[in-house]
């Protein structure tokens, strides 16, 4: 017992120094470029500190990114359980949005607030599951790439959304790219006094963050989904079916992914728009493969995702920059793990032969 309490405590310390040390590499590869750019890297990174953390509101922000973000990468370590790249997150997150918009303009529907919500919910989390589904279904009946399929959903996704916005559901007298007509506030999840956080969305993103946690440490779903990922073959000899759970991780993720979906339309913009999905779904692919695939690491490492978002927006304003800058940090980042990761791998792998 106190063995494996000593190897917990050295695994743990040694995960903390590799993150410290992905930080430290990426934010010197950050500092170099904007060296030779010619721009202070400490004002820089100063001016996203206060674009993220300097206000109650600007905090209110970072949270309403950190929510779906979330979410999204909890949804993905499921389908990365198993070896499947879900690519198509980003089309399930629209059609969650698509699906819940769609019950939420039932007109009769206004007179039963709460009802209509948790409708709209299961809508989402079904349109979510439907598209997820095609892309696992594809892959398990004719072992078609499951990163090829999710890419051609997402543009599937993207048109059909517009083709709503600006055909059937075109808010009249508005210009299209405003989205749809705008939800009644009977269909807006409440948020905190005067700021414009829905504490729905934070509750929902820790659930999933706890539940998630449970079913894949504790579980046997979770061990038998680590088997199928680590050598499917072996899985069917020991009885288990890998396209049964394939199929699992892909609707657990797909239904993450509309629930996403469904917070957009109902906590942040009210209506449809072309960018409803907020690129959460790509997004969340880094946060995941920067975490390692683990769902502990996610929330700190979403809540820095969001807040590198937030906080260059004003870059432009304060220092000429483009905002684009948080992205390349976030790049940076996801590049030092992988390539951190590959060589502790190698290493580990250099140490067994030798013994």
């Amino acid at each position: 017992m106190k063995t494996d309490t000593v190897n917990s405590a050295t695994k743990y310390r040694l995960q903390i120094k590799i993150l410290l040390f992905i930080i430290a590499l990426s934010l010197s590869f950050c500092t170099l470029l904007l060296i030779v750019a010619q721009i202070p890297p400490f004002s820089v990174y100063r001016h996203i500190l206060q674009g993220a953390f300097g206000s109650w509101n600007k905090l209110i922000q970072v949270l309403n990114v950190w929510a779906p973000l979330t979410i999204c990468a909890t949804g993905l370590v499921y389908t990365f359980r198993v070896n499947l790249w879900n690519i198509g997150i980003e089309g399930q997150v629209i059609m969650g949005a698509v699906f819940a918009t769609a019950l939420l303009r039932i007109n009769f529907l206004v007179s039963f607030p709460l009802l209509s919500l948790f409708m709209a919910m299961l809508a989402a989390i079904c349109g979510g599951c439907f598209w997820s589904c095609i892309t696992g279904y594809l892959k398990i009946k004719g072992g078609v790439n499951e990163i090829f399929v999710g890419l051609g959903m997402n543009f599937l996704s993207q048109g059909f959304l517009l083709w709503l916005i600006f055909g059937p559901w075109k808010r009249a007298g508005m210009a299209s790219m405003s989205g749809t007509e705008v939800l009644s506030t009977s269909f807006w999840l409440p948020t905190f006094f005067e700021f414009k956080l829905a504490p729905i969305g934070i509750f929902l993103a820790l659930v999933v963050i706890a539940v998630s946690l449970c079913l894949l440490q504790f579980t046997y779903f979770g061990l038998a989904l680590k088997a199928v990922g680590g050598n499917p073959a072996a899985a069917l000899v020991l009885g288990l079916q890998p396209n049964r759970y394939f199929l699992s991780a892909m609707l657990l993720c797909g239904a993450l992914a509309g629930l996403v979906g469904y917070l957009q339309v109902t906590a942040t913009y009210h209506r449809l728009i072309p960018a409803i999905s907020s690129n959460y779904g790509y997004l969340a692919i880094l946060v995941a493969m920067l975490a390692n695939y683990r769902i502990l690491p996610i929330p700190i490492i979403a809540l820095f995702f969001a807040s590198l978002n937030v906080g260059s927006i004003q870059l432009p304003m304060a220092l000429q920059i483009d905002s684009s800058f948080g992205g390349i940090i976030q790049g940076a980042l996801v590049l030092s793990a992988l390539g951190l990761y590959a060589w502790h791998s190698q290493t580990l792998q250099r140490t067994r032969r030798r013994k």
